[in-house]
């Protein structure tokens, strides 16, 4: 087997030292154009790659951010987090990706793997975290943002899509549509996203005098969605809801499949359905989904920045909560308002 190529080797070759090797392969490392393409030249002639985890070792900085989801199915997570790991990327970071419960039971074993790998930062997605993670990684100098979730806790960012108001603006949108009974599939009751969304869905129903028609649970599952709108509507017409608010669209195209094809109900005549998050399948003609837009590309931006500010310059930040007002998208799968504009 040949021998690694060393980074004083590259120095010989493109006759510089071995620091502005160093420099070459550090992101945001200052350097001249000239020397870059020097040391990039004998690089590539040589077949050298930098050791990262030896750099890592020697500055302290493994420029690796762990990224912690808790579940995939749901279509807006892949796509936030590959715009997430494009960011990351260009600000000369990588990311790791850990696979954690939905709930806080399982973070503490995680996080043992994430600090060994000494990252420089931690973005949370879709996880509940205990108040001990907090306390460890703050203690070990670790930074975390939430990302899509908010907790109760001091000393930590959280970037989330404004859902309160969000669950707001589909009540008020299903009100003026007319309609009377109006029901809701919660998700998972242990979310910040599921509480805001019904917190204020109900409280604009209530400020027009409208009670909640039915509830059910559909956990951000898909089968348990499907149970859940069947739970709502398969019964008498006269005891139907006629339009259901379902707490994100990984659980509406569940709910409106069953609506179709094992009811027999027609979307929006017999019923209205909204969502929450418009993924790519709400915009799709089978479904045509009316839904609240989480604007991913924002939330992303605001979380890699809080992130990065964390990082390098700990002292100075205020942690915060940062909520991103979402549009109402409005398609075919609800009753438009008369004279409504968007």
């Amino acid at each position: 087997m040949a021998d690694k190529i060393t980074s004083l080797q590259v120095a010989e070759l493109a006759g510089v030292s071995q620091s502005a090797v160093s420099r070459v392969f550090t992101p945001g490392a200052s350097v001249s154009a000239k020397t870059r393409e020097k040391v990039r030249k004998a690089a590539e002639e040589l077949g050298y790659r930098p050791n990262v985890l030896a750099r890592a070792m020697v500055s302290g900085k493994s420029r690796i951010i762990g990224l912690v989801v808790a579940y995939l199915e749901n279509q807006f997570y892949p796509v936030a987090i590959e715009k997430l790991s494009n960011s990351l990327q260009e600000h000369g970071y990588h990311v790791l990706i850990f696979m954690a419960a939905q709930t806080s039971g399982n973070i503490d074993d995680v996080l043992e793997e994430i600090l060994d790998y000494q990252v420089d930062g931690i973005v949370m997605a879709s996880v509940a975290m205990s108040s001990n993670v907090a306390s460890r990684c703050q203690q070990a100098g670790i930074p975390i943002v939430l990302f899509n979730r908010s907790q109760d806790m001091d000393g930590i960012t959280s970037v989330a899509t404004d859902n309160y108001a969000g669950g707001r603006k589909v009540a008020e949108f299903l009100i003026a549509g007319g309609h009377k009974k109006i029901s809701y599939v919660a998700g998972w009751e242990g979310a910040s996203t599921q509480r805001d969304r019904e917190a204020g869905f109900r409280a604009a129903l209530q400020d027009a005098g409208h009670d909640l028609h039915s509830r059910a649970v559909g956990d951000f599952h898909t089968e348990t969605a499907r149970e859940a709108a069947r739970e709502l509507f398969d019964k008498p017409a006269a005891d139907r809801p006629d339009a259901v608010f379902v707490a994100n669209d990984h659980m509406a195209l569940a709910v409106m499949d069953v609506l179709r094809f094992d009811l027999n109900l027609k979307i929006p005549e017999d019923v209205s359905v909204v969502g929450f998050d418009d993924v790519p399948p709400a915009g799709w003609p089978a479904y045509d989904l009316t839904t609240l837009r989480q604007r991913s590309n924002m939330m992303v931006q605001e979380t890699v920045s809080a992130l990065l500010d964390h990082i390098n310059q700990p002292a100075a930040v205020v942690p915060r909560k940062i909520a991103i007002d979402g549009p109402l998208v409005v398609r075919g799968s609800a009753k438009t308002p008369e004279g409504y504009d968007q």
